[in-house]
Order: structure tokens, then C-alpha cells, then sequence
């Protein structure tokens, strides 16, 4: 099983770097947000939580990042477009979030 965990970093100020918003964006757009098992946010008014501490296992400087931990390996993505084209790219797509509030009018229809 895949597991794929997103590290996004928010400043000190409260907001999303920008090249985090920019990628939460794209992925979005793209539908990529699908892949995602699991958001954890590096904050800097947190510089012992769990994002950095991500950060500093894998030696990452630099967010986002995407941790995919598969068959007992890990392999961290630093560049969102190599993370599309050697995970999303090369994968099945995953299902498609549930709505509940279009699976019940469907059913009442």
C-alpha cells in the first residue's frame, strides 16, 4: 500500500509560503490533491512539530515536499513536477473522494 504525505509550510505570519499555495493550487486544479494521504503543515511559530521534524529526517530545506512510503521504502519529492510524473503519472488513480450530499440526491432523484 502507498501511502503519500504532503509537507506544506506556513509562516510565521499565519500564511502558506508561496510556493505552497501556488502547488495546493495546481493540484487542486489537476485533481493531484486526490493522491494525497495526508497534509502536515511545518509552521514556523512550531519548529519542533511534526512538519519539521519531517523536514530534518529526509534533509529537506525546502516546501513543499511529498513523502511516498510504498513496499517498505521511502522516496521524498522536492519538485512537485517529478512527484506528478514518477508517482501520479506512473500509478493508478486513486478513487474518487465520496460526496454525500450528491450520492443522496442521486438517490432521491
Amino acid at each position: 500500500m502507498r501511502r503519500i504525505t504532503l509537507v506544506k509550510k506556513r509562516l510565521a505570519d499565519g500564511s502558506l509560503c508561496r510556493k505552497c499555495g501556488e502547488v495546493a493550487t495546481r493540484m487542486a486544479e489537476l485533481g493531484h490533491d486526490a493522491w494525497i494521504d495526508r497534509v502536515v503543515v511545518a509552521d514556523e511559530r512550531e519548529p519542533d512539530g511534526e512538519g519539521w521534524q519531517l523536514a530534518r529526517r529526509h534533509g529537506v530545506a525546502t516546501a513543499p515536499f511529498f513523502v511516498v512510503e510504498q513496499h517498505g521504502r521511502t522516496q521524498v519529492y522536492t519538485v512537485y513536477l517529478k512527484f506528478v510524473r514518477e508517482v501520479v503519472g506512473a500509478g493508478e488513480r486513486p478513487a474518487p473522494a465520496r460526496q454525500p450530499e450528491l450520492d443522496a440526491a442521486c438517490e432521491t432523484a
